[in-house]
């Protein structure tokens, strides 16, 4: 296989060589947030929506080279990255943000530094899942409503005790809810609910992750006249819908086939990834 980069400062780096000491407070303090990304021959999608978040989640965390990381910035290093690597044009990337230096919980510096990894994709456009998923409600633990709240930060314990609750009850995705009881959206999505012929998802009110391929769903949703509410959501109303989709930027959408006895349609998830494909 051939060698392989990533990006750490805009220099590249064998992706197995080590590159991050013990005293990186990503690590220690899960101090920064990361934007998953993906390319389609060889155009980074919905890069100024990445941009938006990356800059609006630096901001909140007070991380200093915001101002750098414009759409412009993340499609020029992404599309390096994909030449260095000598990809087909169709990739997945990460890109990690974290605060410089050591200290322990206060910094000594709010310089931020990044590093941008990846691999090659085969499709050159989203997929619908073929097979639908199975989902369950994750409830042990809650997630809080804060300034945090909406954007994609290091500090993911929430999301990985959900995996471990997914891989013991052999689920594909579960349900994360609110400090409230509410739905608020899955271990690596956003969460849309078709009920009554109109598609509900959590509002970002709801605490759940601004995610960019909801942004991007609404937006067809609104050029093709679909009724589209954002809203606070009882997770009760999983056992009355016709239709349950999950949606990030990397894998588009992914149709729930079911949640306990319940069983789901695919009608509107098929249509929604149809007009995706086609922007």
């Amino acid at each position: 296989m051939p060698q392989q980069y990533l990006l750490l400062n805009d220099e590249f780096h064998d992706v197995e060589i080590p590159v991050l000491t013990a005293s990186n407070r990503g690590f220690k303090f899960g101090d920064g947030l990361f934007e998953s990304m993906r390319m389609i021959d060889n155009k980074l999608q919905f890069a100024d929506l990445h941009a938006d978040r990356l800059v609006g989640g630096m901001k909140a965390l007070k991380i200093d080279g915001h101002s750098l990381m414009d759409d412009y910035f993340i499609r020029q290093k992404t599309s390096d990255l994909a030449k260095k690597n000598r990809w087909n044009g169709n990739a997945r990337f990460r890109l990690s943000v974290y605060r410089q230096g050591s200290g322990v919980y206060t910094p000594e510096t709010n310089k931020g530094s990044y590093i941008l990894e990846g691999f090659a994709l085969k499709d050159a456009q989203y997929q619908l899942n073929n097979k639908g998923l199975i989902i369950d409600v994750y409830d042990e633990i809650t997630k809080p409503i804060n300034k945090l709240s909406n954007f994609k930060t290091s500090n993911a314990l929430l999301y990985v005790m959900a995996g471990i609750f997914k891989s013991q009850n052999r689920l594909d995705e579960a349900m994360i809810l609110n400090q409230s009881g509410f739905l608020c959206e899955s271990i690596s999505a956003n969460v849309f609910v078709v009920y009554n012929n109109q598609i509900y998802t959590p509002a970002l009110t709801e605490g759940c992750v601004s995610g960019v391929m909801r942004t991007a769903i609404m937006q067809i949703a609104k050029m093709n006249d679909i009724a589209l509410i954002e809203a606070q959501i009882n997770p009760e109303i999983l056992k009355e819908a016709e239709e349950v989709f999950i949606t990030n930027a990397t894998q588009g959408i992914q149709w729930v086939m079911g949640y306990g006895r319940k069983r789901y349609f695919n009608e509107v998830s098929k249509y929604l990834i149809e007009k995706l494909n086609h922007l």
